[in-house]
């Protein structure tokens, strides 16, 4: 027992040493100057939210150290091993750590998570950390469209924002949509990009018409809410690593990364540019030596429709795309809450990926009423979407059949029979079994004629109402994201559907 507590103190020595040393101070720069200010307001006017944010820059400093330690170099380098497992590095050094003695493991995963090391076996926070913690691989996220869902209030981040996403640890972006605008954009701008005061915004459709209509635009127009007292505490103490900051200060931006320059453009309510922001998408698209990938608002290309994207003054967004001196590879759109693709061969050869990508957060938006795809440079063989039309088509005959007809069956299409009507009706290939091998009931058939026409969605005052009515929280939802993986040769956008 002597010699197994002499080995273990051994080791533990080593182990601590791999997980101090080289303990550089250039890992930490950046958060020496946060600490050295926090310590100075801590000293001259100590208050909780204060010492909090000094702890959690301290917590992030031991953290980047021991990242940096030759301890988190091993981990790092045993993490395809461990990948398949879920776990990531952090995980792995942690296991390292745990070789000579288990103890050790439980203030060493404290450290890594940025929770100090005054942690054991009962801490709650590092149960639930322990419980997130796998392998995401992903270095940032863009809300793309429409942040907070349906008005953009400044006081429903907290649940709609911050609480989902409080446990994603790399920074958020944002887009925002017109439902963001819908209240001036002040929610977007007071929680995405940290600005306080605000002036009412000019809004560019108005120019151009009669002063009467402006004058009633003035009048009628949504007044938004102003930031509520605790509004302050949740944009500071969510979300509130400095890991998780990304340092968005305007609606619309780049984002530089080795092999690709992402670009968000803030198409407004109606999808246009003004001539600023114009401008500026023109000055940062004229660099052919940097991959492009554009995100927007507003779709290009949606429902079977093309929107170029006007700009104030002349010309519009997708010309720019378009133009082999820019270096686009795709057009990201969101806005639509489903998800699309249009690979839209140029004159040039060249091929452009157009996508609608709003399929992840409200209500799913039908795309059975999408009609066959034929446009310039794509048609129906290119055309992809999700949910499939025949399934968007069984999915909202169930919810008419509640609606109407109290779930007795009277509107209820099968999957298969609605793929197989569809394909009739706009001449394409079922994606689902051969419209041969289908038997379409005279009942189905007349359930399907009377369906297609209804609306999905509505615009103006029926949107809330029918969002509520055609909300679905139980499987097949029907949800859907990107993911992008970008190297030095390839860039690779991926769809993921999340069914419920």
């Amino acid at each position: 027992v002597k010699s197994a507590g002499s080995l273990i103190l051994a080791i533990s020595i080593l182990v601590w040493a791999a997980a101090y040393l080289p303990h550089r101070d250039e890992a930490v720069s950046e958060l020496l100057e946060q600490r050295q200010s926090l310590q100075a307001q801590v000293e001259n006017n100590a208050n909780e939210q204060t010492t909090a944010a000094l702890a959690e820059v301290e917590n992030e400093m031991q953290a980047r150290w021991l990242a940096d330690s030759y301890l988190g170099r091993m981990g790092q380098a045993i993490e395809p091993a461990v990948k398949p497992l879920g776990w990531d590095w952090r995980i792995g050094c942690a296991a390292i750590a745990s070789f000579p003695a288990r103890e050790v493991v439980v203030a060493t995963l404290g450290v890594i998570y940025n929770l100090g090391d005054a942690q054991d076996e009962t801490s709650a926070d590092l149960k639930h950390t322990l419980q997130i913690a796998t392998w995401d691989g992903t270095d940032f996220m863009v809300i793309m469209s429409d942040v907070i869902y349906p008005a953009g209030n400044v006081n429903e981040y907290a649940d709609k924002f911050y609480r989902p996403y409080r446990d994603y640890s790399a920074p958020i972006y944002g887009i925002p949509g017109n439902h963001d605008w819908y209240a001036e954009l002040r929610g977007f701008m007071y929680h995405m990009c940290g600005l306080d005061e605000m002036g009412a915004p000019e809004f560019t459709f108005n120019r151009g018409q009669p002063s009467w209509k402006r004058a009633v635009h003035r009048l009628l127009w949504r007044r938004p809410e102003p930031p509520g007292p605790e509004e302050a505490s949740v944009r500071a103490s969510w979300r509130s690593l400095p890991s998780q900051r990304s340092g968005q200060r305007t609606p619309y931006w780049t984002i530089e990364t080795d092999p690709v320059r992402i670009v968000g453009i803030d198409t407004g309510i109606l999808g246009g540019l003004d001539r600023e922001q114009g401008e500026w998408l023109r000055e940062v698209s004229r660099d052919p030596s940097r991959a492009k990938i554009l995100l927007t608002g507003k779709p290009l290309y949606v429902d079977g429709k093309y929107n170029p994207g006007p700009i104030e003054g002349g010309g519009t967004v997708d010309e720019i795309v378009r133009d082999p001196d820019s270096g686009y590879l795709a057009a990201i759109g969101g806005d639509i809450h489903n998800y699309q693709r249009y690979p839209v061969k140029l004159d040039d050869g060249r091929t452009l990926q157009y996508v609608v990508a709003g399929g992840g957060g409200a209500f799913m938006h039908p795309t059975h009423d999408i009609p066959r795809v034929r446009l310039p440079g794509v048609d129906e063989d290119a055309f992809l979407c999700y949910p499939r039309r025949g399934d968007s088509l069984a999915l909202f005959s169930r919810l008419y059949d509640r609606k109407l007809a109290f779930g007795r069956g009277y509107f209820e299409i099968s999957p298969d029979e609605a793929a197989a009507y569809l394909s009739e009706r706009l001449d394409i290939e079922p994606v689902r079994r051969g419209r041969d091998e289908v038997v379409l009931s005279d009942r189905a058939r007349r359930a399907a004629e009377r369906l297609v026409p209804l609306p999905g969605r509505a615009h103006g005052p029926l949107h809330p109402l029918l969002a509520l009515w055609f909300d679905v929280n139980e499987p097949p939802m029907f949800k859907s994201f990107l993911r992008m993986d970008a190297s030095t040769d390839r860039v690779r956008i991926r769809c993921f559907a999340a069914t419920g």
